[in-house]
């Protein structure tokens, strides 16, 4: 008897269950670190930190949306893509939002948590970047995954960067450019995201026409 892994079905079945438990593991991840960078950057009075820990709440809520999705058409990953756009979009309008408010209330970070945070969530998004880079190409689902992991290695540097320029600059003004250059990644990957899941939903609306017409030529 052939063995399960040679059918196509039971492929996609393996596939689906090392997507299932990759990103139940980076959710896990995504969820603490929020809660550790969230009152550290309150603490700190960090603008950037906040924005980083935003952005590990989004990408937690990416992974929950896309581990409810994997076994789902492409019409719903689509839509999952989409929601996922929304949110990233939504943090990207809030950090430029508290950012407005550090302008009229000055504040100087604390750099030394900014630092030893940003390390940390480096850390952690460095481990998932290794978890998820295996399911990088499968689909749009996962894609759009990978891309919040990318983006998220750009913005735990970015955070390190704001650290040391308060240090050296004893000034608010690295951490809160640095928390815009986040906000304005949110903002980008945004369309980016919008734009890969229309082009997902259009291709699969176009093949259950083609198959709708075929059914219709066969009656």
């Amino acid at each position: 008897m052939a063995d399960c892994c040679t059918n196509a079905a039971c492929e996609i079945d393996k596939l689906r269950q090392g997507q299932s438990t990759t990103l139940r593991a980076v959710l896990g991840i995504n969820a603490a670190m929020f809660v550790i960078e969230a009152v550290a950057g309150l603490l700190a009075g960090s603008t950037a930190l906040l924005a980083d820990s935003l952005d590990m709440l989004g990408d937690a809520l990416v992974y929950g949306f896309s581990l409810y999705v994997v076994a789902r058409n492409d019409a719903w990953k689509a839509g999952s893509a989409l929601l996922k756009g929304g949110i990233m979009g939504a943090f990207g309008f809030f950090v430029l939002g508290h950012a407005g408010y550090k302008l009229l209330h000055p504040q100087t970070p604390h750099f030394e948590t900014v630092g030893l945070i940003g390390l940390l969530a480096l850390a952690a998004n460095l481990f998932c970047l290794v978890l998820l880079w295996s399911h990088r190409t499968d689909d749009v689902n996962m894609r759009s995954v990978w891309l919040c992991s990318r983006n998220d290695i750009i913005a735990n540097v970015s955070v390190l960067v704001a650290a040391v320029g308060v240090w050296l600059a004893n000034s608010q003004w690295p951490d809160l450019l640095v928390g815009l250059g986040i906000a304005a990644l949110f903002l980008h990957s945004s369309v980016h995201v919008f734009q890969d899941a229309v082009r997902t939903y259009k291709a699969h609306d176009d093949a259950q026409h083609r198959i709708t017409r075929a059914d219709h030529a066969h009656e």
